[in-house]
């Protein structure tokens, strides 16, 4: 299965199963799920990265065990919207792990997750070391709420196409 565009994931993604985020950190893949409804995105653990096969080993057990059917991988596009080199190291994870996995994979827009993460750990008074340990996952709950916030505008049946946002 190749990369997807949001509409053809939201239509590979079955119903009751969920989603997970991923943020590729060059240290640490942060891991987020949704809930079966697709609303809530909630952090999970971190992987520490060792090697390839290995981190999605890691990854797969933590997956398994919340039916994740499909994954968002926070993309890290500069600014200005252009791609450097952590853009393209995500992108080659995504082509390695669809080797290993038929997974439906979206690359989701991750400008200022991390940021974002980071004053909503602050925000919750959550210590300096603390913060540290969960600022990976907290993005990779970012990430995967933009995207299904972004998905649940797929589901809206009732609506006429011409009334759909987006």
């Amino acid at each position: 299965m190749p990369l997807l565009e949001i509409d053809a994931f939201a239509k590979a993604v079955p119903p009751g199963r969920t989603i997970a985020g991923l943020d590729l950190g060059t240290k640490t893949i942060g891991i987020a799920v949704c809930d079966l409804g697709h609303r809530f995105a909630t952090p999970r653990a971190v992987v520490a990265r060792t090697k390839f096969t290995l981190d999605v080993v890691a990854m797969e057990a933590i997956l398994e065990r919340d039916k994740v059917a499909g994954l968002v991988l926070g993309l890290p596009r500069n600014m200005d919207g252009t791609e450097g080199v952590r853009a393209q190291s995500t992108r080659a994870f995504a082509r390695n792990l669809l080797r290993l996995r038929d997974w439906p994979i979206l690359l989701w827009d991750e400008r200022l997750s991390t940021v974002a993460a980071e004053r909503g750990l602050l925000e919750a008074d959550v210590s300096r070391r603390k913060r540290a340990e969960r600022i990976d996952s907290a993005a990779a709950a970012f990430i995967l709420q933009g995207a299904i916030d972004r998905l649940s505008l797929f589901g809206d049946d009732e609506a006429e196409p011409d009334e759909r946002p987006g």
